[in-house]
C-alpha cells in the first residue's frame, strides 16, 4: 500500500486468533474474516522484518514471504519488487523453436550473482535459454531446490530478490531467454508450516512419494500457485516456467486453468513458455492454449541404453529393441503412448503423440535427474565411449525437437553431479539412511558397507565435488557444441515453425534413420548408428554435418 504500509492477509481455518508480530514491536492481533482469512493493514515499509504469531504463540513465517532472514524458520522480510529498474525492459522474449536450453544448478554457479558472471559465455557457446533448478527458500544452504517450502521468496544462499532480477535482465541483454523450475507438487520436510495452520491445504489420505498431496482442488491453494506463478513471470520477468513432476499433482483441470490463468495475466504479445515433467506422456496437454512442450524422458533413456547397456530399473522399459524404440521417439515423441509398462508390472502408461509438432518434446542425454539420481552421479562421459557420445550429441542438437543441456555437458565433464542437501540432527540421519536404502536392491550397493560409499548428502564435500569442472577433452567438446548449435540457428531453425515428421525406422540393431519435413518445404535426414560395426548409408541432398561413421545430417530442398 501508500505511505509504507501493508496489509497483511493469511488463510489460517484452524486458527480461532492470530498476531502479526513485526520486529522490535509488539505483536499486533488480526481481524478474524470469513472462510479462516485473518487480515490487518500495518506500518511496513520495504526492509521490515515479520511473522504470524499462532494461537499457541509459535511464530510462523508468512507462506508467500517474498525474502527471509534467518532461514525459513526466520523472519520475513517485506520487499518492494516493483523498485528494481529493468535495463532491458523492451524485451519481448524469443519463440520456441529458437530454444536451445541449458539446465543450470545456480548455488553450483556461485549464486545469482555468479551465474551472471557466466552467462557471456553461454551465450557464446549458441544456448538460447538458461532454465533455473527451482530457487525457492529451502531449510538450510545447499538443496537440489526441490525441498522448498516458501516459494515465493529465493533462497538466501542464492542470492537476494534484487540479484535475481538483475540476473534475468542481464540475460535478456545478451538475448537469452531464462526460464524456472516451479515445484508445486509437494513441500519439503523441514519449515512447511502451513499444515499447522491451514491443514485443508493438503490432502492427508493422497499421498505422494513426497508426502501428503497438495489441494490444488481448493480455491485458496489454487490460487496461492497461480500467484506465485504470476510472481515470476511479472515481477522478476521470466521467460517461462517448468512445472516440476506434474503428475503427482494429479488434477488436470488445475493444470490447464493454470496455463490458461498464466496466459491471459501476460502483457499481449509477449511470448511466455510453459513445460511439464510428466511421467504420464498426457499429450493433451500439450496444446498451444496450454503448455509448449513436455521434458521426454523416453529419449533419454532409450539412448542412455543405446549407449551404456544399462538396463535396470526403469531402463528395462528400453532394453528390447531399443533402435525401433528411438525410432518412435524421433518420429511420434513419445515412445510410451498407452503401452504396458514392464518397470510398472505392465501398467499402461502414456497417450499417442504422433500428431504432435516435435518442438512439444524437450529432449535431452543428461539432467539433474538422470545424473544426480545415480548412486554415485556419474556423467555419460565415463559411461561410453567418446565417439558414441558425440554421435548422439550431434543427434539432440540436430533434431527438430528441442534440446536441452546440462550444466557440464559443453566441457565433457567428468566431475559427478550428485544429491546434496543441508539438513541437521535427525532429518539428516533420515535422508542419509533413505539415500542408501534406494540403492539396496543394487548389486553394486547390496551390503551395509558398498552402502557407505554413497556420498552423504548432508556433507559439504558432496557439494564440492558436483561443480562442474571441464573434463580432459574439454576443448574439443567446446568446439563441437558451438560448431552444432551454430548449425542448428542457421540451417535447421529458421524453418523449425511447421516442421512434421516424415517417419523414422530402425535399420540395424542399434541403428535409426529418421526425417522430417521442415517449415520451407526442405527435408532433414538424419542418421545414426551405435553399433560395433558402423555403417551410414547414403541419403539425398547437401551433407550438413558427420561424426565418423556413428551420425549424419543431410538437408534437401524443397
Amino acid at each position: 500500500m501508500s505511505n509504507g504500509r501493508a496489509r497483511f492477509q493469511l488463510w489460517a481455518p484452524a486458527q480461532q486468533r492470530l498476531a502479526l508480530a513485526i520486529e522490535g514491536q509488539a505483536p499486533q492481533p488480526m481481524q478474524a474474516e470469513t472462510d479462516g482469512w485473518f487480515t490487518l493493514e500495518a506500518e511496513a515499509p520495504p526492509g521490515t522484518s515479520y511473522r504470524f504469531l499462532l494461537e499457541d504463540g509459535s511464530p510462523v513465517p508468512d507462506p508467500a514471504s517474498r525474502a527471509q532472514s534467518g532461514g525459513v524458520h526466520g523472519w520475513s522480510v517485506m520487499t518492494d519488487t516493483a523498485a528494481y529498474r529493468w535495463q532491458h525492459r523492451d524485451w519481448q522474449g524469443r519463440p520456441w523453436e529458437e530454444a536451445v536450453i541449458q539446465e543450470v544448478h545456480v548455488g553450483l554457479c556461485g549464486g545469482f550473482a555468479g551465474l551472471m558472471r557466466d552467462l557471456p559465455r553461454i551465450a557464446s557457446l549458441g544456448i538460447t535459454a538458461i532454465e533455473l533448478m527451482p530457487v525457492a527458500a529451502v531449510s538450510g544452504a545447499r538443496n537440489w531446490g526441490y525441498d522448498g517450502v516458501l516459494p515465493f521468496a529465493p533462497a538466501e544462499a542464492l542470492g537476494t530478490p534484487r540479484q535475481l532480477q538483475a540476473l534475468v535482465d542481464a540475460a535478456h541483454g545478451l538475448g537469452l531467454m531464462i526460464m524456472l523450475d516451479v515445484v508445486y507438487n509437494h513441500f519439503g520436510p523441514d519449515g512447511h508450516y502451513i499444515p499447522n495452520y491451514a491443514p485443508q491445504f493438503l490432502h492427508q489420505g493422497a499421498p505422494t512419494p513426497w508426502g501428503s498431496a497438495v489441494a490444488v482442488d481448493r480455491p485458496e491453494v489454487a490460487s496461492f500457485f497461480r500467484e506465485n506463478a504470476l510472481q515470476w513471470l511479472e515481477d522478476y520477468r521470466f521467460d517461462g516456467l517448468r512445472f516440476d513432476a506434474v503428475h503427482a499433482i494429479g488434477n488436470t483441470a488445475f493444470l490447464d486453468q493454470l496455463a490458461q490463468d498464466l496466459r491471459a495475466a501476460v502483457a499481449p504479445g509477449r511470448p511466455i513458455h510453459l513445460i511439464l515433467e510428466n511421467e504420464n506422456n498426457d499429450a493433451a496437454r500439450l496444446a498451444p492454449s496450454l503448455y509448449d512442450a513436455q521434458w521426454n524422458d523416453d529419449f533419454h533413456n532409450v539412448l542412455h541404453v543405446l549407449l551404456t547397456g544399462e538396463d535396470s530399473g526403469y531402463y528395462r522399459d528400453f532394453a528390447q529393441d531399443p533402435a525401433q524404440k528411438l525410432a518412435r521417439c524421433l518420429a511420434q515423441g513419445f515412445v510410451y503412448q498407452g503401452d504396458p509398462s514392464p518397470h510398472q508390472r505392465g501398467k499402461k502408461r502414456g497417450t499417442p503423440s504422433g500428431h504432435l509438432p516435435p518442438t512439444a518434446f524437450v529432449s535431452f542425454l543428461q539432467n539433474h535427474d538422470q545424473i544426480g539420481n545415480r548412486a554415485m552421479g556419474e556423467r555419460l562421459p565415463l559411461l561410453t565411449d567418446a565417439g558414441r557420445l558425440r554421435a548422439a550429441t550431434a543427434l539432440l542438437l540436430l533434431c527438430p525437437q528441442i534440446p536441452l543441456l546440462f550444466m557440464g555437458d559443453e566441457w565433457g565433464a567428468q566431475s559427478p553431479f550428485l544429491f546434496f542437501t543441508d539438513f541437521h540432527d535427525e532429518l539428516a540421519e533420515v535422508v542419509r539412511e533413505g539415500r542408501r536404502r534406494e540403492f539396496a536392491h543394487f548389486p553394486a550397493f547390496a551390503d551395509k558397507a558398498s552402502q557407505a560409499r554413497i556420498p552423504d548428502p548432508n556433507a559439504q564435500a558432496t557439494f564440492d565435488a558436483s561443480i562442474p569442472t571441464p573434463g580432459p577433452e574439454a576443448a574439443a567438446w567446446d568446439a563441437l557444441y558451438r560448431d552444432l548449435l551454430a548449425l542448428r540457428a542457421t540451417r535447421i531453425v529458421p524453418q523449425l515453425k511447421g516442421t512434421t515428421a516424415l517417419g523414422a525406422e530402425a535399420s540395424g540393431e542399434k541403428t535409426v534413420c529418421a526425417a522430417w519435413r521442415l517449415g520451407d518445404g526442405a527435408v532433414l535426414t538424419l542418421v545414426l548408428d551405435l553399433g560395433e560395426a558402423p555403417v551410414l548409408p547414403e541419403a539425398q541432398g547437401e551433407l550438413l554435418w558427420q561424426e565418423g561413421e556413428r551420425f549424419a545430417a543431410w538437408l534437401a530442398p524443397a
